[in-house]
């Protein structure tokens, strides 16, 4: 098996996520996507996007379905500041430590 190699461009054409708690959701995200530069849109309060992430209410036109699951989504960082600073984001707005920022094997 070859090394894995970091592809730049779009292997996924969008995700969508369906929650509970919208309002928590969109918080979580602004916080981490801010650190990330990343903008948000999306008002109505049904549902959210940032580039092809979308994060909505099950009963929303946009993605319909159950609630969704765990999933693991990883954004890319410029430098490992911008990482270390995704990560203080994401644990002071609800987020959850599955081990400290790094490499994975």
């Amino acid at each position: 098996m070859k090394k894995q190699e970091l592809r730049r461009g779009r292997l996924i054409d969008h995700i969508g996520l369906v929650v509970r708690d919208l309002a928590a959701s969109k918080a979580f995200y602004a916080a981490v996507f801010d650190v990330l530069e990343i903008p948000m849109g999306g008002s109505d309060g049904r549902n959210f996007w940032a580039d092809e992430l979308f994060v909505s209410t099950p009963d929303s036109e946009e993605v319909r379905g159950e609630l969704t699951g765990r999933h693991h989504i990883a954004f890319q960082a410029q430098d490992r500041a911008m990482v270390d600073a995704f990560h203080k984001a994401a644990l002071a707005h609800g987020g959850r430590d599955n081990g400290a920022p790094g490499e994975r094997p």
